[in-house]
């Protein structure tokens, strides 16, 4: 990767300028489902997004809870250069247990991406997919919605975040 490349990608409507929209300081609430169109939880849900690495990444840490206990998690994105797609670690308290998720995703457009990963639900099953969306439809609202991908199956709204910035 040059510097070249990596400024231009930095720039008005480059994938890492994308990424550098959503830093700051955010709240909102956070929406759980277990089953599809029957809401698990509601609960208040505070984060933050920061650039690091020169402009390279962004780490979104975040606190909220999930039927009354405390829950938190980070998120490191970026968007690789060379492959062209955008990039995902995911670990929390509750959704990954012991695991670091990966999940790799498509190229982006002005305003959203969404990235792919996968676990495992117990020894013997298949893994199941997890679907990221992230979207930011104006400055000052984020939008990060989880989807449950069941083998062989559409995939299910999992978790809704809905963000207005802080300040």
């Amino acid at each position: 990767m040059s510097q070249d490349r990596l400024q231009q990608s930095q720039a008005p409507g480059g994938p890492h300028h994308l990424l550098a929209r959503c830093v700051g300081d955010w709240e909102g609430t956070a929406r759980t489902w277990f089953e599809p169109a029957k809401l698990g939880d509601e609960s208040p849900i505070s984060g933050s997004i920061r650039s690091v690495l020169g402009g390279r990444f962004v780490v979104h840490e975040y606190a909220s809870s999930l039927g009354g206990k405390p829950l938190s998690g980070i998120a490191t994105l970026g968007h690789h250069l060379d492959g062209r797609q955008f990039t995902m670690s995911w670990v929390d308290t509750f959704h990954v247990g012991s695991d670091i998720m990966t999940l790799l995703g498509d190229a982006g457009v002005s305003d959203r991406f969404s990235v792919l990963g996968s676990y495992f639900t117990g020894e013997q099953s298949p893994r199941w997919g997890w679907r990221v969306d992230i979207e930011q439809p104006s400055p000052d609202s984020l939008v990060i919605t989880h989807f449950n991908v069941p083998p062989g199956e559409a995939a299910q709204k999992a978790i809704e975040i809905q963000y207005r910035r802080r300040g």
